[in-house]
């Protein structure tokens, strides 16, 4: 599976939306493509729409193998398009390691079941709000979102959803599983965050997924947020 990320200039707002409406469509006749998201972007740090990033807007997509994602980006209508209008382009190449839960009522990534020794790791977490709790929500994401931004080993963080409120969600890459399992059970904000979660009843619907990142490509302002191509990882994306 794949995360593209598309950096496009002020002036090229209006292009980026008109994609994220027409896409849908060549999306769904693209061959290959199992699961696909459209994503809006933002800084993660209170999921409202203060977070919202107009410049950044991203693809999820889970791909039958390789060579369906190589002729996508060869021939696809929706890569040509990002092309002309970003000007900054990043993709991540991801391997399923675990998953649970739903999004929009599929089980999107199959975890491989190999084991992953070294090398980075990134997260994706995604849920639908139950609207009488958003509120709720809202209020205890400033301090989670603050213990995730100075936990050691993140290289990098992004809000993302497929709507600008009630659908909320977050990939971050880390240095290693170890750092990634230091933040999600270690770190008392995090910790008490998952544990209001099944009491508070946040979520009508939830999904969490770890990855072993077998390539990135491009940039994030300016750099590659993974640091290095990351060492291969067994299993197709």
């Amino acid at each position: 599976m794949t995360l593209h990320l598309f950096t496009v200039a002020a002036s090229r707002v209006g292009g980026a939306l008109a994609r994220m409406a027409l896409d849908r469509r060549h999306l769904r006749a693209t061959p290959g493509c199992r699961f696909w998201k459209l994503l809006g972007t933002g800084d993660g740090r209170t999921f409202t729409l203060r977070d919202a990033d107009p410049l950044r807007w991203g693809l999820l997509a889970v791909w039958e193998d390789p060579a369906h994602l190589t002729d996508f980006e060869r021939s696809s209508p929706v890569a040509a398009g990002w092309r002309r209008i970003a000007v900054e382009r990043w993709r991540a190449d991801l391997v399923p390691l675990r998953a649970r839960g739903t999004w929009s009522g599929r089980r999107p990534f199959e975890p491989v079941g190999a084991p992953h020794d070294a090398g980075p790791v990134a997260a994706i977490t995604r849920a639908r709000l139950a609207p009488a709790k958003a509120r709720t929500f809202w209020r205890a994401v400033p301090p989670v979102s603050a213990d995730l931004h100075r936990a050691p080993g993140l290289r990098f963080a992004i809000g993302m959803g497929e709507a600008p409120v009630g659908l909320q969600g977050t990939f971050s890459l880390w240095d290693d599983e170890r750092a990634l399992a230091s933040y999600a059970y270690g770190g008392a904000p995090h910790r008490d965050a998952v544990a209001r979660t099944a009491t508070e009843g946040w979520y009508a619907e939830e999904c969490f997924a770890r990855f072993a990142v077998r390539q990135t490509t491009g940039t994030v302002d300016g750099r590659d947020p993974a640091g290095a191509h990351a060492p291969g990882s067994p299993g197709a994306a």
